[in-house]
């Protein structure tokens, strides 16, 4: 979903698979779990102010979740046992942490280089100052990298599960292609809305699709989008118990930032938490959204993608969500 930039000058390479697809698909598949890390780093860049470092930037929180849970799950070793050992050079999400006096001082990004689909980022340092110095510099692009894998791997994975009478009524009804796995249902419709859901005795995952038309930019502002996410939910989405309705938990700030989204030319990323209003009914979970100008310029797409999972770590079912939401392509 958002792109990464070549910074040629400016230390960051990166090398998008394009004309390796033909050999990516000989490729044996990658491995590891979802939002888990490799972490190549020896002993010496693995401690101290680096390791603090780099906990600060793989292990720190990930937000709008109501229980704590790391952004990603780490799993250090040696450079050397990477370098030497087909098993780790497998992995699906790989960062290198090496310093040597003959480095460039640059970070590198290539996708599908031992494995399919996989990222690898390189943090070439000449010294640890220069490591500490680079991750920080580049920490935005490195995490965006490995989100935009991890998207990739859904939508790849729920390929081979698709319902595809599901996606031929979403592109009827509006137009463009969304990848959704066999165990989605339709759940309502409206004009311009779709509900589709996954159900199950332990949890519940959602899609909610909206579409109006746009009219000015102010459609994209943040407070605009909030105010018109609560009325979608509000809406389409009753409580269990019919006297209450979703909504978002406004006691909570929202983490909000525009996106590049494939061919829009604008998008705001919004990701909050979501409860139940006006019921006895105590439900609620994590949410992410997407709201967006379509590539044509008439409509305003907003996608909601939300978790109930009571019981359970929520932060690898909201990637899934995730996934879904960012499988969307225009016709």
């Amino acid at each position: 979903m958002k792109h990464i930039a070549l910074l040629v000058a400016a230390a960051l390479l990166v090398a998008a698979c394009g004309g390796r697809q033909n050999e990516a698909l000989s490729k044996k598949s990658s491995s590891g779990k979802t939002q888990e890390v490799l972490l190549a780093a020896n002993q010496g860049q693995y401690s101290g102010a680096a390791k603090a470092l780099l906990d600060s930037i793989f292990k720190q929180p990930q937000g709008c979740l109501p229980q704590p849970e790391p952004r990603f799950d780490v799993v250090n070793i040696p450079v050397s046992s990477l370098k030497n050992t087909q098993m780790y050079q497998m992995h699906r999400n790989i960062v290198v942490c090496e310093v040597a006096p003959d480095n460039p001082d640059r970070v590198f990004i290539s996708r599908d280089r031992w494995a399919e689909p996989q990222v690898v980022v390189e943090v070439m340092a000449k010294s640890d100052t220069s490591l500490q110095r680079l991750l920080r510099r580049h920490e935005p692009q490195i995490i965006d990298a490995i989100i935009d894998a991890e998207h990739l791997r859904i939508e790849r994975a729920f390929r081979n599960v698709r319902n595809v009478d599901l996606m031929q009524r979403v592109k009827d009804k509006f137009g463009f292609q969304m990848t959704f796995s066999e165990d989605f249902r339709w759940a309502t419709d409206d004009d311009g809305f779709a509900w589709i859901r996954k159900e199950t005795k332990d949890i519940s995952l959602g899609v909610l699709i909206n579409v109006t038309p746009y009219k000015n930019q102010e459609q994209l502002s943040f407070d605009k989008i909030h105010n018109r996410l609560d009325t979608i939910m509000r809406r389409h989405v009753p409580s269990p118990s019919a006297d209450g309705y979703m909504g978002t938990e406004r006691r909570v700030d929202f983490e909000t930032r525009k996106v590049d989204f494939k061919g829009s030319t604008y998008c705001i990323e919004t990701h909050g938490l979501w409860r139940l209003m006006e019921t006895t009914d105590r439900m609620g979970g994590p949410f992410v959204s997407y709201s967006m100008l379509s590539p044509d310029g008439r409509d305003i797409i907003d996608l909601i993608g939300y978790v109930y999972a009571p019981r359970f770590n929520k932060r690898d079912y909201l990637m899934q969500v995730e996934g879904i939401c960012n499988s969307l392509k225009w016709q």
